[in-house]
């Protein structure tokens, strides 16, 4: 899965997976991590010219796929597409619904939001365990 916001935190994933899975650095041609309105994670958009970068995670279960599903926000759309380098599309999560005309940066989201965002998961897996 290419994970472009905040499953590329190992705590995000240590909380939600119960482990980091392994990650490789990963870049998508003609697509933009866009900052949403009123959220503090990002989504995925076709922007011609831009690039957005982020991580493979390999080696995810079918719990695991599960579980980041049902975490992810209904606006996303799972699907595949082309990482540079990459021989086969990748799944990840397409975002479907209006966005801001600003980039979501994760330096900003790791000094400003992380800790909490990483609270507010760990509360919402414990509600579905």
């Amino acid at each position: 899965m290419f994970a472009y916001g905040t499953l590329q935190f190992g705590p995000v994933l240590e909380v939600l997976l119960g482990r980091t899975p392994e990650m490789d650095v990963a870049v998508a041609r003609g697509w933009r991590v866009a900052a949403l309105p009123q959220r503090l994670y990002p989504g995925l958009v076709a922007e011609p010219g831009r690039m957005a970068g982020g991580l493979v995670l390999r080696g995810l279960t079918a719990a695991d796929w599960r579980i980041i599903e049902a975490f992810e926000d209904p606006e996303y759309d799972l699907r595949p597409i082309e990482l540079i380098g990459y021989e086969q599309p990748v799944r990840t999560f397409v975002w479907s619904s209006a966005v801001t005309g600003n980039d979501w940066l994760p330096e900003v989201f790791v000094s400003h939001h992380l800790d909490r965002y990483v609270e507010r998961t760990a509360q919402w897996r414990q509600e579905r365990a």
